[in-house]
């Protein structure tokens, strides 16, 4: 620690003191303990393994006040050390909780200037990660891989916390004491609104899912082909459409995005642009131009992250990247919008709902949690319980500080 950092450790130190008496600092925790001298907006009460207490920041009632408690002394150092990803692979082996998750995340994010410039992440941690992003790329073996890795947990596992329709992407316009199937079913609606389809129309359905938005465009008698590279969701979505009587609307393959061929009236790809990875992006975007009739529209559901942070986002791993979406990454509206000029299409439309999504993540991590009893007997362990909380309510705090958003982004061929 330099010379300033341990004047503002011992200033965090010496405030505390009035209210209680603290343990011996060493090394670790004063690293700590400077970090979070610089919080300004909100409070955090860290407990320290002894029961000993220090508070940070200010009460207020616009910002979230939270308590740390960390549960074993090797926290402080592997904080230290590795930064952000070693907080969330210390809580999931419990070494430290807290009052409310989303409340912690929300705070980090809203104090984003205050801990600006400081770095306790050490470089060979930083480059291994990396190299673990790069070996994760989405190249045709890779994304199949990948998908795999979070798609194929098993359909019974997601049956247990998603609602009815099987729908892993944001709700729409989904208001408080409303089920969350309905506004599931209104993003469906909204999707097919969009893109104008009509009775007869072709549809092709990058990443279809558990069959969801097909079955709600069948309802429309339109004809959906499905592609995904899940075996989970394949055997899933062909079983629904039997079951429910829309076999002859939709077709589902196991395919990748970059093998398809044909044109079709329309193309739907709800939350899947994020799986695809950087370096594919452009492809992407090149096979629904390519895909597309001359007059068709594609309407494109999009996770993005904030412009402002996209640059240190890009070039970096964070907690998703590395263990719940390998190879993953989000576009910021401007780059979307670059890709989408780029490769020949017309953005007509942006709406964005994140405020939908934070209220959506919120409902999945209260039926996770009323579900867990039922999903630990599929030998789910209580470290894959904590990861799935922690990644639940990572998600939600970024939409409610909106450093994350989610839209549709409706495109036409330019030329």
């Amino acid at each position: 620690m330099s010379v300033e950092e341990n004047r503002v450790a011992a200033s965090a130190l010496d405030t505390s003191r009035k209210q209680t008496r603290l343990p011996k600092m060493n090394l670790w925790r004063r690293a700590i303990v400077a970090v979070l001298h610089h919080l300004e907006k909100g409070h955090l009460t860290l407990v320290f393994p002894e029961g000993d207490r220090a508070e940070f920041g200010h009460r207020t009632s616009e910002a979230p006040a939270v308590e740390v408690r960390i549960h074993r002394e090797r926290t402080f150092r592997r904080l230290a050390l590795g930064g952000h990803l070693s907080l969330a692979e210390c809580y999931m082996e419990g070494d430290w909780s807290c009052s409310d998750l989303t409340d912690l995340f929300e705070l980090f994010l809203i104090n984003t200037r205050s801990f600006r410039g400081i770095h306790l992440k050490g470089t060979a941690t930083r480059w291994l990660n990396r190299l673990m992003h790069w070996m994760n790329a989405n190249t045709k073996r890779g994304s199949k891989r990948n998908i795999a890795f979070h798609y194929d947990l098993g359909n019974a596992f997601y049956e247990q916390w998603l609602d009815p329709s099987m729908t892993y992407s944001s709700a729409y316009r989904y208001n408080e004491g409303q089920a969350l199937e309905t506004a599931q079913q209104q993003k469906y609606d909204r999707v097919l609104d969009l893109a104008e389809a009509k009775a007869g129309d072709r549809i092709l359905e990058i990443g279809c899912g558990w069959g969801g938005f097909a079955e709600k465009a069948a309802e429309r008698d339109a004809f959906v082909h499905g592609v995904t590279l899940s075996n989970e969701q394949l055997t899933y979505a062909r079983q629904r459409s039997l079951a429910k009587n829309f076999s002859e609307n939709a077709q589902f393959e196991l395919r990748d995005y970059r093998d398809t061929d044909g044109s079709y009236d329309h193309i739907v790809s709800i939350e899947m642009i994020e799986a695809v990875g950087k370096d594919n992006w452009d492809h992407y975007f090149s096979i629904i131009h390519d895909r597309l009739k001359d007059n068709g529209s594609a309407v494109i559901q999009a996770i993005v992250i904030e412009d402002g942070r996209y640059d240190q986002y890009s070039k970096s791993v964070d907690f998703i990247q590395k263990y719940i979406f390998p190879g993953g990454m989000l576009p910021s509206p401007s780059v979307l919008k670059k890709i989408i000029e780029r490769c020949g299409l017309k953005l007509v439309h942006e709406e964005y709902f994140g405020h939908d999504y934070a209220r959506t993540l919120a409902a999945w991590n209260e039926r996770f949690t009323e579900a867990w009893p039922r999903i630990s007997s599929m030998n789910f362990d209580e470290r894959f319980k904590r990861m799935w909380h922690y990644y639940l309510a990572y998600c939600e705090a970024g939409f409610k500080a909106k450093s994350i958003d989610v839209g549709f982004f409706k495109v036409v061929r330019a030329f």
